[in-house]
C-alpha cells in the first residue's frame, strides 16, 4: 500500500480571498449613501408601525 495524499485537497483561503458576505455590503453601501438610507429606514418604520397600528384598530 502506498501512503498518497487525498486527490483533491484545496488550500485554505484567507478573508482576502474571500468575497464578502452580503451583510458587509450593505453595511457598506449603508454607510457611502448616508441619509438617504436612514430616511429610507425612517419610511420604512414609520410605514410599518402605521400599518400595525390601523390593523389592531381596525381589528379591535
Amino acid at each position: 500500500m502506498s501512503s498518497s495524499p487525498p486527490p483533491s485537497e484545496a488550500p485554505l483561503s484567507t478573508d482576502s480571498e474571500k468575497a464578502p458576505s452580503y451583510v458587509k455590503l450593505a453595511m457598506r453601501n449603508m454607510v457611502r449613501q448616508g441619509s438617504k438610507s436612514l430616511f429610507h429606514f425612517a419610511l420604512t418604520t414609520i410605514g410599518l408601525l402605521g400599518l400595525l397600528v390601523g390593523l389592531a384598530y381596525i381589528t379591535r
